[in-house]
């Protein structure tokens, strides 16, 4: 079934088709206990591994495009580009729990997802600066596009990596001390 929107954008955009097919998931894993401080040893074990540690939650994705190259006229650019982001964010999930931890692990848990989320926003505009640059971009003398094609994946390899940069100082400022992940989990430890 085609939806009324995507209709319309296909016959504003019916070249570029500038606009991101965007999926956000929540994936959780279990962890439980009777306290703040088991709840949170629960997570040190059940968590998110990343390499060697685990992590209280994390947010991964999974970009493909869809992309039709022009080389007519000698000059290539993009025909068509649109992307598919699916965002997924790893979160832990409690049940049952005790009355006197019950408002704390909610404030912990809506706190951790809100934190993914940005981390889901800086991946959402990471697509967003590759759509826009993509689709201004021209490499002349390059009927095949192979020039076009070396120089668009140089450029989305820096755009990656200042979104991982930016994803690590935001990380690092929220884990820090009087940061917001440290008071959450602060709150949930020592209930306050």
């Amino acid at each position: 079934m085609i939806r009324l929107g995507t209709l319309i954008a296909a016959i504003v955009f019916p070249f570029h088709g500038a606009w991101a097919e965007t999926v956000e998931k929540v994936a959780t894993y279990a962890v439980s206990g009777a306290t703040g401080i088991e709840l949170y040893r629960s997570i040190g074990e059940r968590g998110p591994k990343l390499g060697t540690t685990r992590a209280i939650a994390h947010t991964t994705f999974d970009l493909k495009w869809t992309r039709h190259y022009d080389g007519s006229g000698g000059a290539c650019r993009l025909a068509v580009q649109r992307p598919h982001l699916v965002i997924t964010y790893t979160v832990p999930k409690a049940e049952n729990l005790p009355a006197s931890v019950q408002d704390r692990w909610k404030t912990f848990a809506a706190g951790v997802l809100r934190h993914e989320k940005v981390h889901g926003q800086t991946i959402k505009d990471m697509v967003a600066e590759i759509e826009r640059f993509s689709l201004e971009m021209r490499v002349a003398d390059d009927p095949k596009c192979s020039k076009f094609r070396q120089q668009l994946t140089e450029r989305l390899s820096a755009i990656s990596q200042a979104q991982r940069k930016q994803g690590r100082d935001f990380d690092r400022d929220e884990f820090a001390e009087g940061g917001n992940m440290q008071r959450l989990i602060l709150g949930l430890v020592n209930g306050g």
